[in-house]
């Protein structure tokens, strides 16, 4: 046995070299781990408080350019009348300025326009008598200047017509809401007449629409019509309209049936309902009345001078 040991022994010997290998190469070489970065992890400072500088007052403003100077009192200076009426016109000369100026006027409002309007077209009823009853007006011109034409007329069914006239009227404006007109009227019934005829007709103050006017016959009888009526609007297109009509005489005409003075009163209520803006029936209640001499003149023929009325209409324009 110890012999075998001592056999084996060299042979020990020489293996340990073998089994002593470097496996230095087959270590991981160690290398150094970088530093954290824990900067972004650190707390962040509070920033400092801003501090504002201490409120002042602003600056008051400057309004002297916006002040109005006080307006020279008195007629202006001489000097400012010295230039011509037309300064342009030493620019581009009087002729063309003048044609200018008037197509500026053609632009402006001296358009031509006209309208028929049918004020009254209607049946009255009153102690079993039926009359009718036509009041027209039409016009064509432009604002300053037009044409004027008026029709009234009235007549009992089966008994002919009672009164009947037109007016050729020429209208010139006087003012914003009036005009001037004069021109002739011709009696048709109840006999042949013709007159000159001068009035107004416009919007006076309240919005009442008045037309009045004077007229000289042919055979030097003076005498004159006034008319007043108000639109009350109810609601958008039902319409309250209150009418007055007056006639005088400055002289008696005995063959017309008139006496001097205040001759005749008529007065309505109607009330209007406009389906279309052009087109509106009415209804009403009218009063009719002749005054002094008049009256009795009609009281010695045997007729009534006066009456209440019941009233169907239409009201219309084109």
């Amino acid at each position: 046995m110890s012999a075998r040991l001592f056999l084996a022994a060299p042979l020990m010997l020489a293996a340990l070299p073998a089994a002593a290998q470097d496996h230095s190469r087959h270590a991981q070489p160690e290398t150094e781990k970088p530093a954290e970065d824990h900067s972004q992890h650190a707390p962040r400072k509070k920033p400092a408080p801003l501090v504002l500088p201490p409120k002042s007052d602003p600056a008051p403003m400057d309004h002297s350019l916006h002040s109005v100077p006080e307006l020279p009192e008195g007629p202006p200076p001489p000097e400012a009348l010295e230039g011509p009426e037309h300064a342009a016109d030493e620019i581009y000369g009087a002729d063309r300025m003048a044609k200018a100026r008037a197509t500026n006027h053609a632009t402006h409002g001296d358009m031509l326009t006209g309208t028929l309007m049918a004020e009254r077209l209607e049946l009255r009823i009153a102690d079993g008598h039926e009359a009718y009853l036509w009041d027209l007006q039409g016009w064509y011109g432009g604002d300053i200047d037009k044409f004027v034409i008026k029709s009234e007329g009235e007549g009992e069914f089966g008994e002919g017509l009672e009164d009947a006239e037109v007016q050729a009227l020429w209208g010139h404006a006087i003012g914003p809401f009036f005009d001037l007109q004069a021109g002739v009227r011709l009696d048709l019934e109840p006999e042949t007449r013709s007159h000159l005829v001068l009035g107004v007709q416009g919007l006076a103050p309240y919005m009442w629409h008045v037309d009045g006017a004077v007229f000289l016959s042919d055979r030097g009888d003076l005498t004159a019509r006034l008319e007043g009526e108000y639109d009350q609007k109810i609601t958008q297109r039902l319409i309250l309209q209150p009418r007055m009509e007056l006639e005088l005489s400055a002289q008696d005409i005995p063959e017309r049936e008139i006496g001097a003075g205040l001759t005749k009163i008529e007065t309505g209520l109607r009330l209007r309902y406009e389906i279309a803006r052009e087109f509106a029936p009415y209804v009403g209640v009218g009063y009719e009345a002749m005054i002094g001499q008049t009256a009795d003149m009609a009281k010695a023929a045997g007729e009534d001078p006066d009456g209440l009325a019941f009233l169907l209409g239409i009201r219309a324009w084109f």
